[in-house]
């Protein structure tokens, strides 16, 4: 892919002579195109790294070319040039997987500052693509996919401890992905050749639980006849994953702390500690500041644990990550069932895209699976969705207003939208975006970009 190449399609050529001048002064190479088959020509010689893509043109549109690249293109970012400001298609181009629209007459200013953005988001991408070239396939950290800003974020801090020593605490909720990412920080880090050994605080009970962490001479207890090795010994020289930490007794959280602090393990019916070498990566679906607060938790021990902080997105701030999961997840499914022949309507995706997920991406794949081992044709439809969930989605809303006949501006309808949004939830910008369908992240760029703000 060619890091600075931008191709402008559209059918009028004075503006493309004025866009290539413009972004070619902000440091760009620009690549031209009248019309979607000529700029198909151009993507696949020469991968620009950028699209801008007139929605209006003789052929093949904007919004059909828009979704050749996302099929075929993931790598590559698509802005949107729309002449009239229409409501609709310019919420179709951005649930299609649209970066940004500009309207006309465009502000070429503007366009540069949404460029600029592009190519950071480009960059971020990149970043995160190449961490998962390095991982291991089998640990199904390809479950962890999307280009929501919130999920980027993640991975990208991510990328970025997992070349440190320093321990990690990974909160979200069930279903999420907490193991999956903890797997690839340590696929990605020095520790990768040792071993990455995993205990749930919350599956061992509890009287148990000491002996599975730090192991145990034999005779330390009655029972005991023979010498084992905790979990912290067997992760020597890599990762230990403590997930649930939330679980984990304070009779326990003291001997944990002293692990964090000094790499000692004390072993049941050993007097002296003994040191390892191991990094610590914890994950929690539960709230520890408030279990500091009911004595439930150790102060100490959370900010030894959450040195890097890392929260996973639940899938329902996520929403436009939905349709590239259902894809990546139906074709792992369809190929572990033998079932090549086998689509997936695209009223399913929209059908999801619709649903609140309480269960995350475990959810998300188990339906998946359901649908796929109980399908009876060559295409999975709507109606094949499970009742519980169908029943759940709410039907498309129509629009409760008329369009005018001279027009009308597309910026000004998403500004009054988001004042009245924010107005009508008191400036509360997560039930803003929840009335709105959109994640939280998404609403404060849109605020930004309109200069919205409480007095």
């Amino acid at each position: 892919m060619n890091r600075k190449l931008i191709l402008v399609v559209d059918d009028d050529a004075s503006l493309r002579r004025i866009v290539k001048m413009q972004l070619e002064e902000a440091g760009y190479e620009v690549a031209l195109a009248s019309n979607g088959d000529g700029a198909l020509a151009v993507i696949d010689e020469r991968r620009p790294k950028l699209v801008i893509t007139d929605l209006r043109m003789p052929g093949q549109d904007g919004m059909e070319l828009l979704r050749h690249i996302r099929a075929e293109h993931q790598e590559t970012t698509v802005i949107i040039i729309t002449a009239f400001g229409s409501v609709e298609t310019a919420v179709e181009a951005m649930k299609a997987g649209a970066y940004d629209y500009v309207t006309k007459p465009i502000d070429y200013e503007a366009l540069v500052l949404v460029v600029h953005r592009a190519m950071e988001r480009q960059s971020l991408l990149e970043e995160v693509r190449k961490l998962r070239a390095a991982l291991d396939e089998r640990y199904g950290f390809e479950n962890i996919i999307g280009r929501s800003k919130k999920l980027l974020r993640v991975l990208e801090m991510a990328s970025r401890v997992a070349q440190r020593d320093s321990t990690v605490l990974i909160h979200g909720e069930t279903g999420t992905g907490k193991e999956l990412l903890a797997h690839a920080i340590h696929q990605n880090s020095r520790r990768k050749d040792g071993a990455f050994v995993t205990i749930n605080c919350s599956a061992i009970p509890k009287d148990l639980l000491e002996a599975e962490l730090f192991g145990f001479v034999r005779g330390a207890f009655t029972g005991a006849l023979t010498a084992k090795s905790g979990k912290v010994e067997l992760a020597d020289g890599g990762t230990l994953f403590l997930d649930e930490i939330g679980e984990l007794p304070l009779e326990l959280q003291v001997k944990l702390l002293r692990l964090v602090q000094h790499g000692e393990v004390e072993k049941i019916g050993v007097a002296a500690p003994a040191r390892v070498d191991v990094r610590v990566v914890a994950a929690t679906h539960r709230d520890l500041q408030a279990m500091i607060e009911d004595g439930a938790f150790r102060e100490d021990l959370y900010y030894r644990l959450a040195v890097v902080p890392l929260m996973l997105p639940p899938l329902r701030e996520r929403i436009e990550d939905i349709p590239e999961l259902t894809q990546s997840l139906f074709r792992k499914i369809k190929d572990r069932h033998s079932l090549p022949r086998l689509r997936l309507s695209s009223s399913v995706v929209t059908a999801f895209q619709r649903y609140r997920w309480p269960g995350n991406v475990r959810e998300l794949e188990n339906v998946i699976e359901r649908m796929v081992v109980l399908s009876a044709g060559e295409e999975i439809a709507e109606s094949d969705i499970p009742e519980p969930i169908r029943a759940t989605v709410p039907q498309r809303e129509s629009l409760l207003f008329d369009l005018p006949e001279e027009g009308i501006s597309l910026e000004a309808v998403e500004r009054e939208l988001l004042f009245r949004a924010l107005e009508k939830t008191d400036w509360n910008q997560s039930r803003a975006a929840r009335f709105l369908d959109i994640s939280r992240a998404t609403l404060i760029y849109r605020m930004e970009r309109h200069g919205l703000r409480k007095e």
